[in-house]
């Protein structure tokens, strides 16, 4: 029987154990190698040759994204599936764009994980139900990403490092939405929303709303 090969890749030793427990319960999987960032995945595929590399998106010195990208323009033979707890459709198409092969969220169940990692091997691409629907969205509506942002929501130059989708909650939150308001307006679930809210506290170093406030104006970010 031939096995396949898996490098995985999270910052979190807990969150691996348990993907490393679960992928070996499988006959036909084995997994070669772990690291804990974009910089390490891509030395191990470069050492290890696996077949499928599974990747966090947030990590400390590269992202997944990053390293995604970095195997693809380097024309590596490894196949890529995205392992994140974020749904948000920037995430999404960066992780795509980049090469990704499939993008899964954390709470997938075992069958639909294992499911992925079978189709990615043969050749084809997977993406779990509310991650298909935000890639066909895109491309049935290519205009809609442009319109529901405008000139100050596409700046790459501010000094948190803010995403695009932050600087929008950003907005919208200072505008006095609540995470369930904002994740119906976003189309996006609440938990993303509260993981963009939590990432913009911690990214410009506040711990309440005023200052958060106060922060945005005094670097034009709304």
């Amino acid at each position: 029987m031939n096995q396949t090969t898996i490098v995985l890749v999270d910052d979190h030793v807990l969150v691996r154990d348990g993907i490393r427990a679960l992928l070996e319960s499988e006959e036909d999987l084995v997994v070669i190698g772990e690291g804990a960032d974009g910089t390490e995945a891509i030395a191990l595929v470069e050492a290890k040759k696996p077949d499928i590399l599974i990747i966090d998106i947030r990590m400390p010195r590269m992202t997944g994204i990053e390293a995604v990208e970095k195997l693809s323009a380097a024309n590596a033979e490894v196949k890529c599936i995205i392992l994140s707890m974020h749904d948000s459709e920037e995430y999404i198409l960066q992780s795509v764009a980049a090469g990704a092969k499939g993008y899964l969220l954390k709470d997938t169940g075992k069958v639909e994980f294992i499911k992925a990692i079978h189709t990615v091997q043969e050749g084809g691409k997977y993406y779990s139900g509310d991650i298909s629907n935000v890639l066909v969205n895109n491309l049935l509506n290519p205009k809609a990403k442009s319109n529901e942002s405008h000139d100050k929501n596409i700046r790459t130059n501010n000094p948190f490092d803010l995403t695009n989708k932050e600087i929008q909650v950003l907005e919208l939150v200072l505008s006095g939405l609540t995470n369930k308001q904002i994740a119906e307006k976003l189309q996006n679930s609440k938990r993303t929303v509260e993981t963009h809210r939590f990432n913009l506290m911690r990214k410009m170093a506040v711990k309440n709303l005023m200052d958060l406030s106060k922060k945005a104006q005094e670097f034009n970010l709304v």
